[in-house]
């Protein structure tokens, strides 16, 4: 019995240690691992930025109400082309020009009073004043020349003492009057620098009153200023607008502005002049090329978002884009033509190195590269593999210098 039992465990043992060499044996020949691996090729390379914009006309001219009033008539249709001086729509004036008619009867009437004021008063009260002088002084003359006259006739008898007093008499009265009169002129001498003054402010008053109406009665009557596109004309004949309301929107469109709303981070990879691709949802497969104008110098909110706002020139022959549209826009950064690509996917980072892995034979050895223009899916290698070489792209999984592996085509 105790043999029997001796040899049951003999046989146990026996079958464990086999089952132990064939999973060693299974093990040491599992196949090495599959990686995908890729063949470097040349071809053009570029980093580009993406994002979202929207179209701004250059040197729009925005017609707004400068009264309040209706609409009266209008001559025009939104979107339509418009030439230098075509009529596009009129306001009720009438208001106007009753304002204006009595704003030029009151500047007349302030530049007659200024012209009074500074020739000393009215003409006709001038006139008097300067010939009651006139006359007081020649009575007076006259008089003196009597009393000296009857000053001799007394000597010699033959006239009066009392003439002599009657006409001494006149001639204080005359010398009275003449007092008084020159009183008045030095009053109204005096007078005249102060409402000259006063008068002359009247008179700059209803100028800038009249000119202020004159410019509403011009506004009255909207025309295009330039050779170009309605393209926004928000009122109807009887509406009724205020004081800025918007009337018509126009501007020459063949060369539009987009505004780019660039994220924080990339703000220090635009430059002048770079290029940039347009394009609209509502035309699928339609591009429209520019360059960046004006590079931007602060951040600003946008949504939820920290901005820069890029301004770009795009020309727009067709006139198929329209402002106030968002867009889709991508600037390109850098480029390089022929360039010797790796992927993305294939590129590691220890520390500031780069490497690859290599396929070669059965096993992959570590290299060191020198990358340059980055695009959303290659890197431009600068230096460390060549054309031909074999590269493996991991993806998650983890490689050792000399490893064997089992290469997979890359898709």
């Amino acid at each position: 019995m105790a043999q029997t039992n001796k040899k049951q465990k003999s046989v146990v043992l026996v079958l464990a240690a086999a089952v132990v060499v064939v999973v060693v044996l299974v093990a040491v020949r599992r196949p090495p691992p599959a990686v995908s691996v890729v063949d470097l090729k040349r071809e053009d390379v570029s980093q580009t930025i993406s994002s979202n914009g929207k179209v701004e006309p250059i040197d729009s001219f925005v017609a707004r109400a400068e009264f309040p009033t209706f609409v009266s008539k209008v001559a025009a249709v939104e979107g339509q082309a418009v030439h230098r001086g075509q009529l596009i729509l009129t306001l009720d004036a009438s208001d106007v020009q009753s304002q204006l008619a009595q704003a030029r009867a009151d500047l007349i009437s302030a530049q007659a009073g200024l012209r009074n004021a500074r020739a000393g008063g009215a003409p006709g009260d001038v006139a008097q004043l300067k010939a009651d002088l006139i006359q007081a002084r020649a009575d007076i003359a006259s008089l003196e020349r009597t009393q000296k006259a009857l000053a001799g006739l007394v000597a010699s008898q033959a006239a009066t003492q009392d003439e002599v007093s009657r006409n001494q008499t006149d001639l204080d009265k005359a010398k009275a009057r003449l007092q008084s009169l020159e009183q008045r002129q030095a009053a109204a001498d005096q007078a005249a620098g102060t409402d000259a003054e006063q008068m002359q402010l009247r008179v700059n008053q209803d100028q800038a009153q009249v000119a202020s109406l004159q410019e509403k009665l011009r506004s009255a009557t909207v025309t295009s200023p330039v050779d170009g596109t309605l393209y926004s004309l928000p009122v109807h004949a009887g509406d009724y607008v205020k004081v800025g309301d918007e009337l018509a929107d126009m501007a020459n469109l063949h060369r539009v502005q987009v505004r780019v709303y660039v994220d924080e981070p990339d703000m220090g990879l635009l430059s002048p002049s770079q290029t940039v691709q347009v394009t609209w949802d509502a035309l699928p497969g339609r591009m429209w090329s520019g360059t960046t104008a004006q590079v931007p110098k602060q951040v600003v909110p946008h949504g939820m978002r920290s901005v820069a706002e890029l301004l770009c020139l795009v020309n727009n022959d067709k006139l198929e884009l329209l402002p106030n549209t968002n867009v889709n826009v991508k600037v390109l950064i850098r480029e390089s033509k022929n360039a010797l690509v790796v992927p993305r996917g294939a590129v590691r980072e220890d520390g500031n190195q780069r490497y690859v892995f290599v396929f070669e034979g059965d096993v992959v050895k570590r290299r060191n590269v020198t990358l340059g223009v980055a695009s959303a899916s290659n890197y431009q290698v600068l230096a460390g593999l060549s054309t031909g070489d074999r590269v493996a792209v991991p993806q998650d999984r983890t490689l050792r210098d000399g490893m064997n592996i089992r290469p997979q085509e890359a898709n």
